[in-house]
C-alpha cells in the first residue's frame, strides 16, 4: 500500500473541493484549479478530508495512487496559500525587468532574452537582480522558474548566471599562474 496515497488530504479553511465523475475542482481565495484523474484510482470526499483509493494492486494503479494524492494536495495548498519561487541574478551588467506579460533578461548575450509569462502566474522584480514567481499551480511555477534559470545557468568559474535564491553553486578553481 502506498504510504503517501493512503493518507487523507485535509481540506483547509476557505477551500471548496468538488468531485464530479473524474473531474476534481478546487476553489479557494487565490483561484480555481481543475484536474481530471485517471480511472485506475477513485477520489471521494469524507467530511473535511479527501481520500484517494485504488481499484486493485496492479502496477499502474499502485503507481498512480500516491501521485494522485500528491497532486490533489498541491491543488488544495495552491488555492489556499499559493506557491512562489525566488530567483537571483549574479553578474556584472546582468539584470531583469517585467514589461506587461514579458520577462526581459539581460544576461550577457548580445540581445535581451524575452520570456512570455504564462497565464495564471505573477512575475515581479523587486529589484533588477531578483525575480519572484507566484501562482496557484505548483507545476507551472516550478516549470517557469526552471525555464528562466535555463536561459543562463550559473557557471562554475565565476558563478555568473540565474540561480534559485539560496542555491549553492559548485565552484571550480581557475588556471593557476606559473
Amino acid at each position: 500500500m502506498s504510504r503517501i496515497g493512503k493518507k487523507p488530504i485535509p481540506i483547509l479553511d476557505g477551500v471548496k473541493v468538488n468531485v464530479a465523475d473524474r473531474e476534481i475542482t478546487v476553489e479557494g481565495k487565490l483561484g480555481k484549479l481543475v484536474w481530471t484523474h485517471r480511472p485506475e484510482v477513485t477520489v471521494a470526499i469524507e467530511g473535511k478530508e479527501v481520500v484517494v483509493t485504488r481499484k486493485n494492486d496492479e502496477r499502474l494503479p499502485r503507481a498512480l495512487h500516491g501521485l494522485t494524492r500528491a497532486l490533489i494536495r498541491n491543488m488544495v495548498e495552491g488555492v489556499a496559500t499559493g506557491y512562489e519561487k525566488k530567483l537571483e541574478i549574479q553578474g556584472v551588467g546582468y539584470l531583469a525587468a517585467v514589461q506587461k506579460d514579458v520577462l526581459q533578461l539581460r544576461v550577457g548575450f548580445a540581445n535581451e532574452v524575452h520570456k512570455k509569462i504564462p497565464a495564471g502566474l505573477t512575475v515581479t522584480c523587486p529589484d533588477q537582480t531578483h525575480i519572484l514567481i507566484k501562482g496557484t499551480d505548483r507545476q507551472k511555477v516550478g516549470q517557469f522558474a526552471a525555464e528562466v534559470r535555463a536561459v543562463r545557468k550559473p557557471e562554475p568559474y565565476k558563478g555568473k548566471g540565474v540561480r534559485y535564491e539560496g542555491e549553492q553553486v559548485r565552484r571550480k578553481a581557475g588556471k593557476t599562474a606559473k
